[in-house]
C-alpha cells in the first residue's frame, strides 16, 4: 500500500470529477434534466476545496486520480484547512487582499467525518530517559511527558477511478482540543482563557502556510507539519496492528511518499514510535524507516528546504529534537568512516547546520531517512546531484532517481475540454475514448496535423473555448473582448523566479510601442487578450509588487482609447482549480518563462500544451522534455541557458534600451507611487537583477514577435497547436505513478471485481440470517461460484459487471436482481469500522474509505454462510540498499 504524504491538494470540484470518471455524465444530464436541473448550472454552484495552492498541491490531485485509475492501492493524507490558503481579492490600488476562504460554510458533502478515527498529537512538554534500545548502542528509550494535547480527527474523501471499481481514499486530518472548555476558568470570570485550548489546537488547521514572518508564525508552520505526520504514522500503524504481522515486515506492508521536504519530520516520528511505544532497537527501527520513506523534492530554491531553528524544535517538540541529534550522531559516524578526517563533508552533510543559531537542515533528513530521493524533472534531478545535493549522491549514488511530473488527462483534457475531447474521439481508431488512459494513443491521429478539415474543425473547438472564456471575463468586469484576438496567458504562484515581472515589462513595452504606430500599423497589429492569475504568499512583499504594478499597468492600458481593443489586460483573481478548467482550454499561448535551473518542473505548462496552448519558455523545468516530445518548431523556446545563468549574474550585461523605456514609465509615476515600485527598479541594476530578466527581456521581445508572425499564419497555428496535443502522451500523470509504483514503491496494480448479481429472493433470504464472519468456521471456501463468480483469490476481469447506477432489470427468469456490492467484511484487518453515526450505511462509504479500494473484500450473506473473496495485493521487493 502507498500512502502518499502532501500538505497540498489542490482538487478542486468534485462532482464533474466524479460523474465523469463514473462515465455516468449522460444518465446524470438525464436525471437532472428530469428534475429542473442544469447539469452544467449545478456544476458552478460547488466551490472548490480549500486544501492547496499551487503546483504542489495539483500534482498530488493528478496522482490520486492516476493511482485510483491504475488500480494501484493507495491513500491520500493531508489537512483539512478550515479557511484555505485565502480567498485573493484586489483593492482600488491594485494590492492583493487576502481574505478567509469560507469554503466550508456550508459543508463539503464529499467528505465523510470519521469520529472513530482520533488520535492524540503532543507538543511541548519534556523528555525522560528510560533505558537503552538494547542492541549495544547508547541510544536510550525515553519517555515524552507533559506539554498540551490535541486530537487529529480524520475527515474521508472518496477518489474514484476512471471507468473502474477502484476508489482510493483521501484521508484528511482536523486539529481539535482534548478538552474544549475549561469550566473552571469560565466560573472564576476567565472567558478567554476558557476557551484558550479550542483556539490554539484549532489554528493548527486553520489555514494553510501561516505567514512564518514571524516567529510566532513559524512555531504554528512546525506545529501544522508536526500534528500531519503525528496522525497520518499514528493511522498507519494502527492498521498495521490490526494484520497481526511482525514489525519487520511494516516495509513490505506500506510505502511513504514525502511529497516535498514540509513532511520530513515524519521520519523523526516514525522512529520516535518504533522504538519509545514499539519497543523496538534502533538498529532495527532504523531499517524499517529507511525502507519505509521516500522522498521527492520540488524545488532547488534554499528557502523551500525547511530550516528549523534548534531552539525552537526544543520547546516544540523536544523529543523528536532528541532524535534528529541521534540519527546525526549515527550518520555522521557512517561518514566519518566513509570519509576519514574530511571535517568539511562532515559539515556539509549533518542535519544541524552550526552557526549563531543552529538550524535542523530537514531536506537533509529526508534524504538520510528515506530509500529513494527523486526529481521531477529531467533539469531538476540533474541539478539536485550536481548542486543542491552533489555530497549526498556521491555517497548515495543509487538513491536519487528522476520521475517527470505528469497531469491527469481526465480532468485537464477530457473534461475540462469536451469540445477537443470529442474531436479527438471522432478521428480515433478503435476505441474513441481509450486515449483517457492510455495518452499515447493520440499520436495515432498525427497524420492528421495537415489535415485541412481537421485544422478547420481544431480551430473551431479551441474558438468555443474562447467565447467561454470570453463571458466569463464579460461576467466579471463588464468588457468585451473578441475570441479572435490572441489570448496569451501567464497563471501562476507569484514568485520573482517565475518571472511575472518580465512578462509585465513586456506588456509596458507593447503599449508603448501600439501608441507609436500608424494607423495602417495597427491594422496590421495582432490584438492580443493578456491573462494573468495567480496568489502570492501573504509575506511575500516582492511578490506582492508585482502584482500591484501588473494591476496598475492593466488600468491604464486598458482605458487607453489609442490602443482600443489592440491590447487588454486581465487580472483575474483568486486563481483555483474551477478557473484553470475555463483558461487553460481557451489559450493561444501560455507563458512559462522561468529563470533557467530554477523551476523544477511545472505542470501548467503540460495542461497548457495537452489543451493546444502553444508554449512561449524558458529551457526550464519540463519544458524542456516538451520541446524534446513535440519538436521545437511546435514551441517558442527564448532566453539564457541553466549553466550560463551564473557567469551573466556575475557580469550582467548593459540595460537594453527597451528595458529603460520601461523602468522610465514606471519611475515616472506612470502607473502610481514611483516610490512603490523603487525596489523593482533597483533589483534591475548590475548584479542586483539575480534573475536575469535585463539578459532576457530582448530575447523575450524578439519571441513575442514570432509568435504574432506565427499566430497570423492560421494553417500554421493550426498545425502547431494540434501537434502540441498529440505528442504530449509522456507527461499523463499516469506515466508518472507507472515510474514511482516500479521504481520506487515496488508494487503492482490490482483491479478490484466490480458488483455481484443476486436475486432480490437471495438478498432477502441472507436479510434474514445472522451476519458471519468472514474466515469463521462457518464460511464456506467455494467462493463466489454459485453466482458465477470467481472463487477466491482471483481478480479477473470476469466479474459479471453491472452499473451501479443502472436500475433493477428483469433476470432471465423473470427474478428482478439487485446489486451487492464490497461491503465491509467482519474482521479484515484493511478496514476499520463503518463510520458512527450513520445508520443507513452497511459498511464504510465507498465500501471503506479508509482502506486502498483495489483490495476486495466482498460479502454476500446468504443462509448459513457467506461467501467473500478477500485478496491482497502483495507489495514487490524495491530495488536498491540502504544506508
Amino acid at each position: 500500500m502507498v500512502c502518499y504524504l502532501s500538505l497540498e491538494y489542490l482538487v478542486g470540484r468534485s462532482l464533474q470529477n466524479a460523474v465523469t470518471n463514473l462515465k455516468l455524465k449522460g444518465k446524470y444530464k438525464k436525471a437532472l434534466q428530469s428534475l429542473g436541473i442544469n447539469m452544467e448550472a449545478l456544476y458552478e454552484k460547488e466551490m472548490d476545496a480549500g486544501l492547496g495552492n499551487g503546483g504542489l498541491g495539483r500534482l498530488a490531485a493528478c496522482f490520486l486520480d492516476s493511482m485510483a485509475t491504475m488500480n494501484y492501492p493507495a491513500t491520500g493524507y493531508g489537512l483539512r484547512y478550515t479557511y484555505g490558503m485565502f480567498a485573493q481579492q484586489f483593492d482600488a490600488e491594485g494590492d492583493q487582499v487576502e481574505l478567509p476562504d469560507y469554503w466550508l460554510n456550508f459543508g463539503n458533502p464529499w467528505e465523510i467525518q470519521r469520529l472513530d478515527k482520533t488520535y492524540n498529537v503532543r507538543f511541548g512538554g519534556s523528555v525522560r530517559e528510560i533505558e537503552p534500545t538494547g542492541d549495544g548502542k547508547v541510544y536510550k528509550r525515553c519517555e515524552w511527558e507533559g506539554g498540551d494535547v490535541g486530537v487529529a480527527v480524520a475527515y474521508d474523501v472518496p477518489v474514484p477511478g476512471y471507468d473502474t471499481h477502484n476508489t482510493i481514499n483521501l484521508r484528511l486530518w482536523s486539529s481539535k482540543p482534548s478538552s474544549e472548555f475549561d469550566l473552571q476558568s469560565f466560573n472564576r470570570g476567565d472567558y478567554y482563557k476558557a476557551i484558550e485550548s479550542k483556539q490554539v489546537f484549532e489554528n493548527i488547521t486553520n489555514v494553510l502556510y501561516p505567514n512564518d514572518n514571524t516567529s510566532v508564525g513559524k512555531v504554528l508552520r512546525l506545529k501544522q507539519q508536526y500534528f500531519f505526520v503525528a496522525a497520518t504514522l499514528a493511522d498507519i500503524m494502527a492498521r498495521f496492528r490490526l494484520t497481526h504481522r511482525p514489525l519487520t515486515e511494516f516495509p513490505d506492508f506500506v510505502a511513504i511518499q514525502l511529497n516535498d521536504t514540509h513532511p520530513a519530520i515524519g521520519i523523526a516520528e516514525l522512529m520516535r514510535v518504533l522504538i519509545d511505544v514499539e519497543h523496538v532497537t534502533w538498529k532495527t527501527a532504523w531499517h524499517i524507516t529507511t525502507h519505509t520513506f521516500n522522498y521527492t523534492n520540488h524545488t532547488v530554491l534554499p528557502e523551500a528546504l525547511e530550516r528549523w531553528h534548534v531552539d525552537m524544535m526544543n520547546a516544540v517538540l523536544p523529543r523528536h529534537m532528541k532524535m534528529i541529534f541521534d540519527i546525526n550522531h549515527f550518520f555522521l559516524d557512517y561518514v566519518g568512516k566513509t570519509y576519514p578526517g574530511d571535517v568539511e563533508k562532515l559539515r556539509k552533510l549533518s542535519i544541524i547546520e552550526e552557526g549563531n543559531e543552529r538550524r535542523a537542515r530537514m531536506a537533509h533528513l529526508a534524504i538520510i531517512g528515506s530509500g529513494f530521493v527523486n526529481g521531477v524533472a529531467e533539469i531538476h534531478s540533474e541539478l539536485l546531484k550536481t548542486h543542491v545535493f552533489p555530497d549526498f549522491c556521491k555517497l548515495w549514488p543509487h538513491k536519487f532517481q528522476n520521475i517527470t511530473n505528469g497531469v491527469t488527462p481526465r480532468r485537464w483534457l477530457h473534461q475540462a475540454n469536451p469540445d477537443i475531447s470529442s474531436l479527438i474521439a471522432e478521428y480515433m481508431p478503435g476505441e474513441k475514448y481509450g486515449w483517457v488512459t492510455n495518452l499515447e494513443q493520440l499520436r495515432w491521429l498525427l497524420d492528421f496535423a495537415e489535415d485541412p478539415e481537421f485544422q478547420r474543425k481544431w480551430l473551431e473547438a479551441k474558438r468555443h473555448c474562447k467565447e467561454r472564456l470570453a463571458t466569463y471575463i464579460h461576467e466579471k468586469t463588464g468588457v468585451t473582448i473578441s475570441p479572435d484576438a490572441l489570448f496569451d496567458v501567464h497563471v501562476k504562484r507569484f514568485h520573482e523566479y517565475k518571472r511575472q515581472l518580465l512578462n509585465a515589462f513586456g506588456m509596458i513595452y507593447r503599449w508603448h510601442c501600439i501608441k507609436q504606430m500608424t494607423p495602417e500599423q495597427r491594422r496590421q497589429c495582432v490584438p492580443r487578450v493578456i491573462i494573468i492569475g495567480g496568489k502570492a504568499a501573504p509575506g511575500y512583499y516582492t511578490a506582492k509588487l508585482i502584482i500591484r504594478l501588473i494591476n496598475r499597468v492593466s488600468q491604464i492600458i486598458n482605458n487607453d482609447p489609442e490602443v482600443g481593443d489592440l491590447l487588454k489586460i486581465f487580472f483575474l483573481p483568486n486563481y483555483c482549480v474551477s478557473l484553470a478548467e475555463i483558461i487553460i482550454p481557451a489559450s493561444d499561448l501560455s507563458q512559462h518563462i522561468s529563470t533557467a535551473g530554477m523551476e523544477a518542473s511545472g505542470t501548467s505548462n503540460m495542461k497548457f500544451a495537452m489543451n493546444g496552448g502553444l508554449i512561449l519558455g524558458t529551457m526550464d523545468g519540463a519544458n524542456i522534455e516538451i520541446c524534446h516530445e513535440i519538436g521545437e518548431e511546435n514551441i517558442f523556446i527564448f532566453g539564457a541557458l541553466a549553466h550560463e545563468v551564473d557567469l551573466i549574474r556575475a557580469n550582467p550585461p548593459p540595460i537594453d534600451p527597451r528595458m529603460q523605456l520601461v523602468l522610465d514609465y514606471i519611475s515616472h509615476g506612470v502607473f502610481g507611487d514611483p516610490i512603490k515600485y523603487e525596489p523593482l527598479v533597483k533589483s534591475m541594476q548590475g548584479t542586483n537583477d539575480y534573475y536575469i530578466l535585463g539578459y532576457d527581456f530582448p530575447l523575450f521581445l524578439t519571441a513575442q514577435e514570432e509568435v504574432d508572425r506565427a499566430y497570423v499564419d492560421k494553417k500554421r497555428w493550426a498545425r502547431m497547436s494540434i501537434k502540441s496535443t498529440l505528442c504530449m502522451g509522456k507527461f499523463s500523470s499516469d506515466r508518472s505513478i507507472k515510474e514511482y509504483a516500479d521504481k520506487i514503491w515496488g508494487i503492482q496494480q490490482f483491479k478490484r471485481p466490480g458488483p455481484i448479481p443476486i436475486s432480490f429472493e437471495r438478498l432477502a433470504a441472507a436479510a434474514d440470517m445472522p451476519p458471519v464472519v468472514v474466515g469463521s468456521p462457518t464460511e464456506t471456501s467455494s467462493g463466489f461460484s454459485d453466482f458465477g463468480v470467481p472463487p477466491t483469490g482471483h481478480n479477473s476481469g470476469s466479474v459479471p459487471a453491472v452499473s451501479h447506477m443502472e436500475k433493477a432489470r428483469p433476470h432471465a427468469s423473470g427474478v428482478g436482481m439487485a446489486m451487492a456490492y464490497n461491503m465491509n467484511p467482519v474482521g479484515n484487518p484493511m478496514m476499520g469500522p463503518p463510520p458512527m453515526g450513520n445508520p443507513m450505511m452497511m459498511g464504510p462509504p465507498m465500501g471503506n474509505p479508509m482502506m486502498p479500494m483495489a483490495v476486495p473484500a466482498m460479502q454476500v450473506q446468504k443462509g448459513p454462510t457467506s461467501y467473500s473473496s478477500q485478496s491482497q495485493p502483495q507489495r514487490i521487493g524495491r530495488p536498491g540498499g540502504r544506508m
